[in-house]
């Protein structure tokens, strides 16, 4: 599912909709789709600073779209999103811990185990 990113240009609050990249051997600013994981050179911006973006002198911008379109939630992601929900809430039944263990505390998922003496 999609996460809701924010711009990455200070005091912006408005969600991303494109991200940015570098080409420095190749002195050019590539504005693409918002991509589907963070990467940490990278910058997501929003339909505005998308649009307004321009770049140093001697840099050339490869905008990969012409306009960025804010999406929200797809049918399917929030298909995924209700299932997942609904898997959560499923009672699973409790597994008993192997002979000659005793359990001693529990943490979420994970249980603690000592053997029996």
């Amino acid at each position: 599912m999609r996460s809701v990113r924010q711009c990455s240009r200070t005091a912006c609050q408005r969600a991303a909709v494109a991200t940015l990249t570098y080409v420095y051997a190749d002195s050019t600013a590539v504005l693409g789709p918002l991509a589907q994981l963070a990467e940490p050179h990278s910058y997501d911006l929003c339909a505005e600073h998308a649009e307004r973006l321009t770049a140093p002198r001697g840099w050339e911008v490869v905008r990969l779209t012409p306009q960025f379109i804010p999406t929200g939630p797809s049918p399917d992601d929030l298909s995924a999103l209700a299932e997942a929900v609904r898997e959560a809430g499923r009672v699973r039944p409790s597994v008993q811990p192997e002979q000659g263990s005793v359990e001693t505390s529990r943490r979420g998922h994970l249980r603690v185990l000592r053997a029996e003496d």
